[in-house]
């Protein structure tokens, strides 16, 4: 997802930061796991919306597989779901159930083993407060700008308004979707389209199947008056839908689609893991884009920026963001919501990494410097949130409160994790990282792995100072020169207020650069690794300029000399 909201934080969850927290970025984390008694392997999803009533008829089938023995009772996420029927798929036979608040339980017909799967179909009506949305015309200066509309969001837990569900990241099943809608609109789902069918009441029911294993907050679906613009990357079908008034959008925003997975399958070496990808623009859309899986929703507002020319750059990033997410996020996806950041991180971090290959590397430099100085007003400004792991991951309302978190500080870590490792061993790491884990869930400790097992290196102070712990390095410097031993002496102090999760001193791998009056430079290496330290140099003379960080490895980084 492709977000840009910031929200006030509350003195009250600051409270409960500072209550539960814990002595070092190296502390005790929570866990974010879902207790479960079964793994989903399937859904089907019939649905048929009613744009009038702002509701929607729904039959799913759920199948699942115990992974423990003598399962009798199955939860199932949902809210707001009147059920009216809910039955063993294979017998038709009627189950009994309880609607809980936000559940369903299911008593099955008997206790079921590891190695049985259940079907179970529940039939059920809804006016969703979430999870879909519905739209009506949109008029400007009395044109029509699009027609209605029907869409789904589903990060991080909206499935559940709509089809019941294992409504959690870790959980990935396959789907198929049969999605009822007025005669001659358009449907775009998940996946393969397996044709339409004329019921002969002015609708139709549009086909839908994936057979890879997703995550719910994946599954979507949109309903309207589009015109699709079709190409093709090798053999991947691009689609690109927007509304019959506004086609000329097409090649501003989506010019560069196939440059964009080009270089995200030369980076990555590793070719783009599902059959087609859609990119359709909605309106009234909280966010810049969603990476629904195959079939991207975008924010109209947003794309509608690419007819500016000094806006379109935003579009590419966007567009990249969200392309990027097919690897990282829907191939690969975070096991738990506390490990957000690793589908956020990457995306935000091939935003910078595709600029680079089209435009260079001073404008990689440039999008990862604006990152970091997003992050570092966000941290001067709001001093408590949390980490790139993430501490406030129970109450998923938060989850996307601070996105200079998530979204700039992650890309900047990634960017600093290559400099850390090195160009060839960073490649070589993520191609391990996505084949290693195809199509299922990854947290830190995976992508840590990696990038240890190809490097050599151990990375446990790298990865608990800069996610798990919070801030960045501060740093005040005092130099004199000691013209007698051509010595150069650096006082250094760490300023950063060193609390539970803010690490009092940084360890810092730092390039220094020395430029004489001669305009020679020499580079120096440094460590600075404690709250207070001398560090001294060789120096032919008095330097005219010093630099920390010329090269820019460590952008999160603030450098104030006294």
């Amino acid at each position: 997802m492709h977000s840009f909201y910031f929200r006030k934080i509350s003195a009250f969850y600051l409270f409960l930061l500072l209550l539960a927290g814990a002595t070092s970025a190296q502390a005790q984390r929570p866990a974010y796991e879902r207790s479960q008694n079964y793994d989903v392997q399937h859904y089907t999803l019939r649905v048929k919306p009613d744009h009038a009533k702002r509701s929607i008829e729904g039959d799913t089938t759920v199948i699942l597989r115990p992974t423990e023995k003598g399962v009798k009772v199955i939860e199932l996420d949902a809210v707001g779901l009147k059920f009216t029927s809910v039955k063993l798929e294979s017998d038709g036979k009627d189950l009994t159930y309880r609607v809980l608040k936000d559940k369903v339980a299911v008593t099955l017909d008997r206790e079921y083993g590891t190695d049985e799967d259940i079907a179970i179909r529940f039939a059920y009506t809804a006016t969703p407060k979430k999870g879909i949305y519905f739209v009506n015309e949109g008029f400007e200066d009395k044109r029509r700008v699009h027609s209605k509309q029907i869409w789904t969001q589903g990060e991080p837990d909206e499935a559940r308004h709509w089809f019941p569900s294992f409504d959690f990241p870790g959980d990935k099943a396959t789907t198929e979707q049969f999605i009822t809608a007025e005669k001659g609109m358009t449907v775009i789902g998940n996946g393969e389209e397996l044709g339409k069918k004329d019921n002969g009441d002015g609708t139709e029911t549009h086909r839908f199947r994936l057979n890879i294993p997703h995550s719910t907050y994946l599954v979507s679906f949109i309903i309207g008056e589009y015109v699709k613009v079709e190409d093709k990357y090798r053999d991947i079908p691009l689609g690109y839908y927007t509304y019959p008034e506004a086609r000329t959008i097409v090649p501003l925003a989506y010019g560069k689609t196939k440059d964009f997975f080009r270089i995200m399958e030369e980076l990555t070496a590793t070719p783009y893991p599902f059959n087609k990808y859609d990119q359709t623009v909605v309106s009234n859309f909280e966010f810049g884009g969603m990476e629904n899986i195959t079939a991207t929703t975008m924010a109209d507002t947003e794309i509608a920026y690419a007819r500016l020319d000094f806006l379109r750059g935003n579009v590419e990033d966007l567009v990249t963001h969200e392309i990027a997410h097919s690897w990282f996020g829907n191939n690969v996806t975070c096991k738990n919501w506390a490990e957000l950041w690793l589908n956020e991180a990457f995306a935000t971090f091939f935003e910078a990494a595709v600029r680079e290959k089209l435009y260079g590397r001073d404008e990689y430099l440039r999008k990862v410097g604006t990152n970091a100085d997003s992050f570092m007003t966000h941290d001067a400004a709001t001093p408590v949130s949390h980490g790139l792991y993430n501490r406030r991951a129970g109450d998923v309302s938060l989850l996307f409160k601070w996105p200079a978190v998530t979204y700039d500080k992650g890309g900047v870590f990634v960017h600093m994790l290559r400099e850390q490792v090195g160009e060839e061993t960073f490649w070589k790491a993520l191609n391990l990282f996505l084949t290693r884990h195809r199509f299922s869930s990854v947290e830190t400790a995976d992508l840590r792995k990696v990038m240890e097992e190809t490097s050599g290196q151990n990375l446990g102070w790298f990865f608990d100072q800069w996610v798990y712990g919070t801030s960045y390095p501060r740093l005040t410097v005092r130099q004199t020169f000691n013209a007698a031993k051509k010595e150069l002496r650096m006082d250094i102090r760490q300023t950063q207020s060193g609390d539970k999760l803010t690490p009092k001193a940084f360890r810092l791998p730092l390039e220094v650069e020395l430029e004489y009056k001669d305009g020679t430079k020499e580079l120096k290496e440094i460590v600075v690794d404690s709250r207070q330290q001398v560090i001294t140099m060789s120096a032919k003379t008095n330097p005219a300029k010093v630099t920390f960080d010329p090269n820019k490895r460590i952008m999160l980084l603030s450098v104030k000399k006294r």
